[in-house]
């Protein structure tokens, strides 16, 4: 039987790179079907075209199918059902909202109330091989130490609601994992490719260097706190490739795998190369975090600085990911997480390239 991969998340750039290398890696077989939502179809169809052309698919090979994670049935006609549940072995969930800021009723109706809805549909599938759920690293929350993918621990409190209904979703998910062939994937902190630089948004480890290039003109410019927390960035090539090798390898059902990077920087030695390939500056003296944070409480000042005053968590929280199952489990594959220093270059030409780029830019609330 052909593999049929079902795909939530698209035309997003993590889902549809991985779409690109779970053909890859199966030879271009099998037939693609991703979930879109109806206000999303558009750009769904022009990357559609992209995929299809540059990989040279059959027209039929890449099927659009209209439908909301947050709908019972994912709000999938009964016609449509019936001719899936007979065709899909794969599905790939990574529909989410990421948003560091986002609030909490929004975050836990997409994030948990619509993986319990996937959760559901796949129970109906009657040639399901494996389900691969997209979870993060921090569901620690603010759990400290050394963090283990064999744990799913509630901490006492979470940074965001984002951490905390990826949390409550990967609890659904684990639950499952007796009855449905599971693999649960938690990247770190994603950032863009590490040979080309390529990204979708400057989020995450792009706020410092929205911090920086707006603040250039001053003649020097200190370090945000002492910055000796380990700030885990992971470049999406990784994620995308081991995601794929990870999703086929036959002694990963039932494991969550943290893809981290297995040797992280500090905050500090992060911020010092961005300075260093950005402004051809170094740090002088120290700018407490909770000044920063204070600067970021008022809302023209988080617009002008291009940084979310949740972000400065990450420079504070003392964990550490321990990716031992993850890096067992790819040897021998060629995959290997790139050193986080020898992407800086690339990582910040494509930013300069883009940064007044409208479509790059992140609403600051």
């Amino acid at each position: 039987m052909e593999n049929g991969y079902f795909f939530t998340g698209f035309p997003g750039f993590i889902c549809n790179q991985l779409i690109r290398e779970v053909l890859k890696k199966n030879e271009w077989t099998g037939i693609v079907y991703v979930l879109v939502l109806q206000g999303m179809m558009d750009k769904a169809r022009k990357e559609r075209h992209s995929i299809i052309t540059e990989l040279g698919l059959q027209d039929d090979a890449f099927i659009l199918i209209e439908g909301d994670i947050t709908q019972p049935s994912l709000m999938i006609s009964e016609e449509t059902q019936e001719f899936l549940n007979k065709r899909v072995t794969h599905v790939f969930h990574l529909a989410a909202i990421y948003d560091l800021a986002v609030p909490r009723d929004i975050a836990f109706r997409i994030n948990v109330n619509g993986t319990n809805n996937v959760n559901k549909w796949v129970g109906g599938l009657t040639q399901l091989k494996r389900y691969v759920y997209f979870s993060t690293a921090y569901v620690v929350g603010k759990r400290e130490g050394t963090l283990y993918e064999t744990e799913l621990i509630r901490p006492t409190s979470f940074k965001n609601h984002y951490e905390e209904t990826k949390y409550e979703a990967e609890v659904l998910v684990e639950k499952l994992k007796e009855e449905v062939p599971i693999t649960i994937i938690r990247p770190g902190i994603v950032k863009g490719h590490s040979q080309t630089g390529e990204t979708i948004k400057f989020d995450g480890p792009y706020f410092m260097m929205n911090f920086l290039e707006r603040l250039k003109f001053l003649p020097l410019l200190p370090k945000l706190g002492k910055g000796e927390a380990y700030v885990n960035l992971v470049p999406i090539d990784y994620i995308i490739q081991a995601t794929a090798f990870l999703s086929f390898f036959e002694n990963g059902v039932g494991k969550t795998y943290h893809l981290t990077d297995p040797r992280p920087y500090r905050a500090s030695e992060i911020y010092t190369f961005m300075m260093e390939e950005l402004l051809n500056k170094k740090p002088i003296g120290t700018l407490p975090l909770s000044v920063g944070k204070g600067f970021l409480s008022i809302k023209p000042m988080r617009k002008f600085l291009g940084v979310e005053k949740e972000a400065l968590d990450y420079f504070t929280w003392m964990g550490h990911f321990d990716c031992t199952q993850a890096v067992n489990d790819l040897k021998g594959s060629g995959i290997m997480c790139p050193d986080f220093k020898d992407g800086v270059k690339a990582m910040t030409a494509f930013y300069l390239e883009q940064k007044d780029n409208p479509n790059y830019q992140i609403p600051i609330l």
